[in-house]
């Protein structure tokens, strides 16, 4: 055995040697002109306070909060109480304020003409969404500074126009809040660049348009039976249809495809309708509201379209008519836990316990702090969560930080995965944030808090579905070893983890702080692949089951980073590894080496960027007005994490059109303004040639040098599924990141502070060790692998708004 393996033996046998180690080990700090200038802590006054990575007192309120007396058994884990300095003016509306908004503006003077929820019918006006509009950061940043008072509240109130002959959905801005005089209600336009949020709704007839398409399939039944042994009727079906994603546009008519799908009943709680897609396709024409115009355009079977029923029945009565294999469901399609069991699973894995939590979150407020790390976050209903004002060491480094979009771009040799492209905010990932599942998306010991959206004449709350833990990353953030010391650190990483099941995907989204002082965001993706028929698709993926295609397709997911590095006016720079041949004085002949080469993005034309080959390039937010002691530039770099960084395969969609702007490359950097909030919106995929918010129009040319910026970065994967996707997707390899950290930020690496590292000093008769004064105790806990999840509510919870008494149909 080594001698450091001798050592941690005796370390953790508890022996008299590691009792009588010194509190520190040996140090003998630089002097004079040399310690000012290597040491993090060698100025004074106004530069240390901008300089140190220490110059914020440890806060008295905390003094006694981590001194309590070990029995030897763990106790539940101790909560700091969290309380937030200032009030959270993005944490949403309250149910008041959504209240008294739904009661204006049903109030008929209001002119919208709109019917209460729970009483619309297909011909009406009616409320679908109510939530908060944020602040302009401008308005934001003078009262969180502490320079005015808090801004104006305004609601964003999203209406579904039914009452016309072409049903659109359309944004109305209410406030002032409060409602008092000053409040009007007025189209929401300012950050829409289209000069409107007025987009046709070609979903507002679908429940109609079900009932049309029930009849038409009970028509085709002789069909359906011969072909897929399935069928649909006006009072039961064994198969479904679905449609494309967005719908299509052909000679100025409304063109939907639907493609049959297995509605099996022998499958117990699974749901596995994306796996069992069945080869037999309808071509519809439902431009219009009333069903008498719509029409079935032709069928597509076996890589053959055919414009009737009539021309399909009659090849099918031919003896060379091709007919392909029918759809089953198998074991394989089934989540639940099957095969040998492996070695020794069924004893408990590892388990993280923590008997005293190091945050505090102010669940009320919105508000959580970690170490040197603080931070507000919102909530709506289209990207769910947003991260505001993150702060480091007391100064902020994103005013704002939260998913934009979400892209899922499929292909294949059939019409409807060819047709297929979700932009899913149009759906909401806050909708579908459901309840965490304790001991398995997050620790027992984590913080849970809930969300609330105020939709659909309800308001819905997802109980416990944002969960905020400490974890060890499982490899040391900093070690090194010689023949005098050995030291290591451990790398605790703090954790906001929140997860939203679109359809057939959950998307796991991890905002993780790190102690170096880096933030990654990462998402990962799990469940049913949207799988298409493996007829024909030998180009667009494997075959992966008897009739099953794993169709290839894109996920692109956009964010928002708006960081304001050391202020709000900073540049992108690019630094870059590059080949030279330098012929240096000190040599006779010239080498062939290598050098860096800096550059800065000063135009929004330049402003859409490729992660560089080879990883040849770094990119960072700086702040040249305020270079460091050394004349170098404080920034953020922005690195792919785990991962490969995609972008969109498909630059010029056919079916996204203008709507996938945001998808064409890994990165952009824009300058902020309160008019370009976000990069998209909810109903562009109800139009998407004409979208409400178009992301091309951002890029016109302007400076973006030492100016107010933000960045635009995309995660995602491409997906091709083989095998090892059945039954669902896995997070181990469906995973992005990319992770901001420090860039001449600080003077030195900013871990250094944690207590959570050991420095073994080899160099005396006997070896030791500085503990830095963490604290030791042992105490006995038990294991909790499963716990009692029969209080897990899983979906959403709704309560009814209540009604205003001076309005009658709201």
């Amino acid at each position: 055995m080594t001698w450091l393996s001798n050592f941690l033996v005796a370390a953790l046998a508890g022996s008299s040697v590691v009792n009588s180690l010194p509190s520190v080990s040996p140090f003998v700090k630089r002097a004079g002109e040399e310690f000012d200038a290597y040491s993090m802590h060698g100025r004074a006054g106004e530069e240390l306070d901008s300089y140190s990575m220490h110059g914020r007192a440890e806060p008295a309120s905390l003094a006694g909060v981590f001194a309590r007396e070990n029995d030897g058994t763990c106790p539940a884990p101790f909560a700091i109480p969290g309380k937030t300095p200032k009030k959270n003016i993005w944490a949403g509306l309250t149910k008041d304020e959504v209240t008294t908004v739904l009661g204006y503006v049903h109030d008929p003077v209001s002119g919208l003409n709109l019917t209460a929820y729970d009483k619309k019918g297909l011909w009406d006006n009616y409320v679908y969404l109510v939530e908060q509009i944020m602040p302009n950061k401008t308005d934001a940043l003078a009262y969180i500074d502490g320079k005015d008072t808090a801004p104006d509240r305004y609601a964003r109130v999203a209406i579904s126009f039914g009452a016309t002959d072409q049903p659109y959905y359309e944004d109305y801005i209410v406030g002032p809040l409060p409602i008092s005089n000053l409040t009007k209600a007025e189209p929401l336009t300012y950050y829409y660049n289209k000069g409107s949020s007025k987009q046709f709704n070609f979903r507002h007839d679908n429940s109609l348009r079900s009932v049309w398409k029930s009849q038409l399939c009970e028509g085709l039944q002789d069909i359906t039976l011969d072909l897929l042994g399935t069928y649909i009727n006006t009072t039961s079906a064994t198969s479904a249809l679905q449609a494309i994603d967005p719908l299509w546009e052909e000679d100025g008519r409304i063109i939907e495809w639907s493609q049959f799908r297995l509605n099996p009943d022998n499958v117990g709680i699974h749901s596995v309708s994306t796996l069992v897609p069945q080869g037999f396709y309808l071509k519809l024409d439902i431009t219009g509201r009333d069903p008498a115009a719509w029409k079935l355009l032709g069928l597509y079977y076996a890589g053959v379209y055919y414009e009737t029923a009539d021309d399909l029945r009659a090849a099918m009565a031919k003896a060379d008519f091709v007919r392909t294999e029918k759809v089953v469901v198998t074991q394989s399609l089934m989540t639940n836990r099957t095969g040998t069991p492996l070695p020794y699973d069924d004893e408990a894995p590892p388990v993280a316990y923590q008997s005293q939590k190091r945050w505090s979150v102010d669940k009320d407020q919105k508000y959580v702090k970690w170490m040197d790390f603080e931070f507000y976050w919102g909530f709506n209903k289209d990207i769910a969560v947003t991260l505001f004002d993150v702060k480091y060491k007391g100064e902020r480094i994103f005013y704002e930080l939260g998913l934009e979009e979400a892209l899922a771009h499929y292909a294949g040799s059939d019409p409807k995965s060819s047709h297929t492209a979700f932009l899913d905010s149009y759906y909401g990932f806050g909708p579908y944030t459901y309840e965490l599942v304790k001991g398995y998306d997050c620790p027992w010991n984590a913080d849970y808090v809930d969300t609330a959206l105020h939709m659909n004449g309800n308001t819905t709350t997802n109980f416990d579905s944002i969960c905020f833990f400490e974890s060890d990353a499982g490899f040391p953030l900093q070690r090194h070893t010689t023949s005098k010391m050995a030291t290591v650190t451990k790398n605790i990483v703090f954790n906001m983890r929140f997860v939203s099941t679109i359809g057939n995907y959950d998307y796991a989204f991890t905002y993780s702080f790190l102690l170096d002082g880096s933030v990654e965001v990462n998402v990962r993706a799990s469940g049913y692949i949207q799988a298409t028929y493996y007829y024909g698709n030998e180009d667009y993926g494997y075959k992966i089951q008897k009739h099953l295609s794993g169709s290839m397709h894109d996920h692109v997911l956009t964010f928002k980073a708006d960081l304001d590095i050391k202020g709000d006016k900073n540049t992108f720079e690019t630094t870059s590894f590059v080949p030279a041949t330098v012929k240096y004085p000190w040599d006779k002949t010239e080498m062939k080496t290598m050098k860096v080469e800096r550059s800065y993005v000063t135009s929004e034309d330049d402003g859409k960027i490729n992660w560089a080959s080879n990883g040849a390039s770094m990119y960072s937010v700086v702040n040249k007005d305020k270079p460091n002691v050394w004349g170098e530039y404080p920034g953020y770099r922005i690195s792919p994490g785990h991962g490969t960084p995609v972008h969109s395969t498909v630059l010029e969609s056919s079916i996204i059109k203008e709507s996938g702007h945001f998808a064409t490359h890994h990165l952009y950097v824009t300058k902020a303004k309160d008019t370009e909030k976000h990069l998209s919106h909810s109903a562009n995929n109800m139009d998407s040639a004409y979208p409400i918010v178009d992301f091309s129009k951002f890029f016109d040319g302007e400076n973006i040098e030492q100016e107010d910026i933000v960045l635009w970065f995309n995660l995602g994967m491409h997906h091709l599924p083989h095998t090892g996707d059945l039954p669902i997707t896995l997070m181990s390899t469906a995973q992005s990141s990319v992770v901001f950290s420090p860039h001449n930020y600080l003077l030195s690496d900013p871990s250094r502070q944690t207590r959570q590292q050991i420095e073994i000093d080899l160099t005396g008769e006997t070896v030791t060790a500085d503990h830095n004064g963490k604290k030791r105790g042992v105490c006995t806990a038990s294991i909790v692998v499963d716990g009692d999840y029969s209080d897990y509510e899983g979906g959403s919870t709704e309560s009814k708004m209540p009604r205003v008494s001076a309005c009658s149909n709201c």
